[in-house]
């Protein structure tokens, strides 16, 4: 998908709310046609933000009322001096359905963002009626893959190196553009993917003000499995259909750390679709097949 349009262009009609009492940033756009079906929600990954969504928004609101957030230290929502956990933007995303929304919604998250979709739809069942995850990380699986006399000393390791005064140190060299190129060639299995572009939208969020305290919070919350949800225990619970849509190059989430074949054993109401020549983000790498993947998903439950 091109487009001589600037991303900033493409992301809607953005709006800040203030979130008890912090800055935050949506954006909505309205269905093409009209009708009733059903509003989307979507929930970007770690480090990302609503331009991350992009080549998706347009699509997914031809029949369907779209709205993306920031979540909150990300992107152009506050960089809070806040205690960083998957239930704060719980908490933010079901208040910000509550404010402007209140009929189910189909959450779609990315990552860390999938992760969220998944909380919410354990903790607040009113407010979904599907939920896609697009690479779904889960900790837990990782340390299960670990021989048990090793998961004590990589515990330490861990815990030295998320250190928040090694974080933030660290913040300068992890916030240049660079290094978000590096880290993005990593996330994206296509190199062609890896645009100018994608860098402004990446790269721009780390520079606001509090970004470094922000940072070492949030990276210390997703990689600490004890304020991760655990798949095992939420996913065997949840009754409204979910498509679970999977990158088969995704190197941020090693094969050994994650078996998407599995999860449909959890639950019989998940489908699973992997797609080829794709890494950890494939709404972005592939979008065309991703939005028809997430429409025709949709319509197979008259969503």
């Amino acid at each position: 998908m091109t487009t001589s349009l600037h991303w900033r262009h493409r992301v809607g009609n953005q709006r800040d709310w203030v979130w008890r009492g912090w800055q935050t940033r949506y954006t909505y756009i309205r269905a093409a046609q009209s009708g009733s079906e059903t509003p989307l929600i979507l929930l970007h990954g770690f480090g990302a933000s609503i331009g991350h969504w992009r080549n998706n928004l347009d699509a997914l609101a031809e029949h369907h009322m779209v709205y993306a957030l920031d979540m909150l230290g990300f992107g152009a929502s506050e960089k809070a001096a806040a205690t960083y956990r998957t239930d704060l933007w719980v908490e933010q995303v079901y208040e910000f359905w509550q404010t402007f929304i209140q009929t189910p919604v189909v959450l779609v998250g990315n990552s860390i963002g999938s992760l969220v979709c998944m909380a919410i739809a354990a903790a607040h069942p009113e407010m979904v009626a599907g939920v896609v995850m697009i690479s779904l990380p889960d900790l837990s699986m990782e340390e299960e893959a670990l021989p048990k006399p090793l998961r004590p000393l990589v515990g330490s390791l861990k815990r030295l190196i998320l250190s928040p005064l090694l974080l933030k140190a660290l913040f300068p060299l992890v916030r240049r553009p660079n290094f978000v190129r590096t880290w993005a060639s990593i996330a994206y299995a296509q190199p062609d993917s890896v645009t100018d572009e994608l860098i402004d939208i990446l790269a721009g969020p780390p520079q606001d003000r509090g970004s470094a305290q922000a940072f070492a919070a949030i990276f210390r919350a997703v990689t600490d499995s004890r304020y991760s949800p655990h798949i095992k225990t939420i996913l065997p619970t949840l009754t409204v259909p979910m498509l679970l849509i999977w990158g088969q190059e995704d190197r941020m989430i090693p094969k050994q750390f994650a078996r998407p074949s599995q999860y449909g054993e959890y639950n019989p109401n998940l489908k699973l679709i992997e797609l080829e020549n794709a890494g950890h983000c494939p709404h972005d790498e592939c979008p065309d097949e991703v939005n028809a993947a997430i429409l025709d998903w949709m319509t197979s439950w008259k969503g």
